[in-house]
């Protein structure tokens, strides 16, 4: 195995880890399409709180991520160019951030350019939100409709402009 390939499985394996150790005993019920979301207030950036509730009436796509996840970050760009393909179709992204580490959250937000939309971090209440949605693995996606309801989880590269072509060019 070559050294690129070795880092890779270092780094999946970190992030595997780091959704998966902070999750609690208790098992949540299985999140499944067709559920309402479950809300959760988290502080963004600046440390103001924010609801998923907030967003009700635009669709959401719920990115959950982590700045040291290589393949979180390998899948940045898939989301910046969707966000600004359908950003004037009622949609927008909610960043939900694993870090620990404030400023590696702040720096890989400019540098994957994804400061166009909001950002919290779940660090604090990780464990909650692993099992509020059920991650066992992040990169993970979460796409809201206008109503709260769960319309495609774990979308990633073309699957995720294929969802938001169909659901938002729907006129």
């Amino acid at each position: 195995m070559n050294m690129k390939k070795l880092m890779i499985f270092i780094w999946f394996a970190v992030c595997t880890v780091t959704a998966t150790a902070q999750s609690t005993s208790t098992v949540a019920p299985k999140l499944e399409l067709g559920d309402t979301a479950p809300d959760f207030t988290l502080p963004d950036t600046l440390g103001n709180l924010v609801s998923l509730k907030d967003y009700r009436g635009k669709y959401v796509l719920i990115d959950f991520w982590d700045s040291r996840c290589v393949p979180c970050r390998v899948e940045n760009p898939h989301v910046v160019k969707a966000y600004h393909k359908y950003k004037d179709k009622n949609f927008t992204v909610l960043g939900v951030s694993y870090d620990y580490n404030k400023t590696d959250w702040l720096k890989a937000i400019h540098k994957d350019q994804l400061a166009s939309w909001t950002h919290v971090s779940c660090s604090k209440e990780g464990g909650k939100m692993t099992n509020l949605y059920n991650i066992r693995l992040i990169p993970l996606s979460v796409l809201v409709d206008p109503k709260g309801k769960v319309i495609a989880m774990g979308l990633r590269k073309e699957a995720l402009e294929e969802k938001l072509a169909e659901v938002l060019n729907k006129s």
